[in-house]
C-alpha cells in the first residue's frame, strides 16, 4: 500500500434499517439520476458496495443506492466498511464524488464504450444519451433504413403537427358531440371539416 493508509476494515452486508444516513451529506439526487441508477441496476445490479465508517455508523457513500434497495423492498445491501474519525469522515464526504467529477472525457474510448453497450432499458438508454449528449460523443446515427425498419414507413400524416388544448368539461362535451356528428373518415378530416365550416 506503500506510505497510504488503508482504512477500509471490513465489508458485508448490513441491515438497511440499520443504515444511518449522514446528517451531513450535502449530495441531492434529481429524478433523472435516480431513474438512471435505478435502471442499471435493473440491468446488472450491485457492483459496488456502499460506504459506512464504523467508528460514527453513518453512511460516507451510497445514499441514493440504499434508498433505491429500500423503495425495493430490500432488507440488506453490501457494505465497505471503513474507520474514519470526524473530521476524515467529513473530508471523505465533502471530496469523494467532486474528485471523481474531475475526471476529464477520452471522447472516442467513450464513444467505443457506448457501440459495446446493448441495453433494453429506458432509462438506461436515456442515461446513455444524455452523457453522449453532454460530451459532445454522437456515436453512429441510424439510417432511414434502420429508422423504417423499427418504426415503419412514415407517411404524409406522421409529420403534421399536433395541437393540445386544455377546455373546460362543458367546452369538451359540446366537441366530442360536434366530432361525433360530423362526416370524416378520420378525425383529422371531422376537425378540417369543423374548422371550415366556422371560417365560411
Amino acid at each position: 500500500m506503500g506510505r497510504f493508509k488503508n482504512r477500509i476494515i471490513g465489508s458485508g452486508e448490513e441491515p438497511l434499517d440499520q443504515i444511518l444516513f449522514n446528517p451531513r451529506n450535502w449530495r441531492v439526487h434529481p429524478l433523472n439520476q435516480q431513474n438512471a441508477l435505478k435502471g442499471v441496476l435493473d440491468e446488472v445490479g450491485w457492483v459496488q458496495e456502499v460506504i459506512v465508517n464504523q467508528r460514527t455508523g453513518n453512511l460516507i457513500d451510497g445514499h441514493l443506492r440504499c434508498q433505491l434497495a429500500a423503495r425495493e423492498g430490500a432488507k440488506t445491501i453490501p457494505v465497505k466498511y471503513v474507520d474514519l474519525s470526524e473530521e476524515e469522515e467529513a473530508l471523505v464526504l465533502a471530496t469523494l464524488d467532486p474528485i471523481g467529477a474531475m475526471a476529464a472525457t477520452d471522447k472516442q474510448k467513450l464513444d467505443e464504450l457506448f457501440q459495446a453497450i446493448n441495453s433494453d432499458n429506458e432509462n438506461v438508454q436515456k442515461m446513455i444519451a444524455e452523457i453522449a449528449e453532454k460530451e459532445g460523443v454522437l456515436g453512429d446515427l441510424p439510417t432511414l433504413d434502420d429508422l423504417e425498419s423499427k418504426f415503419g414507413e412514415p407517411n404524409e400524416r406522421d409529420f403534421w403537427p399536433v395541437v393540445r388544448v386544455q377546455v373546460s368539461p362543458d367546452t369538451f362535451a359540446k366537441f366530442t358531440g360536434l366530432m361525433a356528428s360530423t362526416p370524416g373518415a378520420n378525425e383529422a378530416e371531422k376537425f378540417d371539416a369543423i374548422i371550415s365550416g366556422a371560417n365560411q
